[in-house]
């Protein structure tokens, strides 16, 4: 699945090849394998539920240009209640109280 393209992903999860929540947690996967790298600093707990919501609405006949694949983005960029630092330790334990536009954006 990871070594696929976002274009073959995309057309994996129209086809039923796999769910969102099996992409998703092979993505979990390899960020947890990979630990050592410290690449991300924080990892949403909702991934799963958001790809549980990307699986349903897929099964309802939704569409979106983007459904169901995960996104990561860059620490500097608010999500409602996920640790958010920017990389500074001033910003250590700071909890987003709402959304970046790009992440409100990548939500729709």
């Amino acid at each position: 699945m990871l070594d696929r393209t976002l274009t073959q992903q995309l057309d994996d999860l129209a086809a039923g090849t796999y769910s969102s929540v099996e992409l998703t947690q092979a993505y979990l996967q390899n960020i947890s394998a990979r630990s050592r790298l410290n690449c991300f600093i924080t990892v949403a707990d909702s991934a799963l539920e958001q790809a549980e919501h990307a699986d349903e609405l897929r099964q309802n006949g939704a569409s979106a240009p983007l459904l169901g694949i995960p996104i990561a983005h860059k620490d500097i960029f608010c999500q409602v209640g996920v640790r958010t630092t920017a990389g500074s330790k001033i910003l250590d334990n700071f909890i987003a109280p709402y959304d970046a536009t790009v992440v409100e954006k990548l939500d729709k």
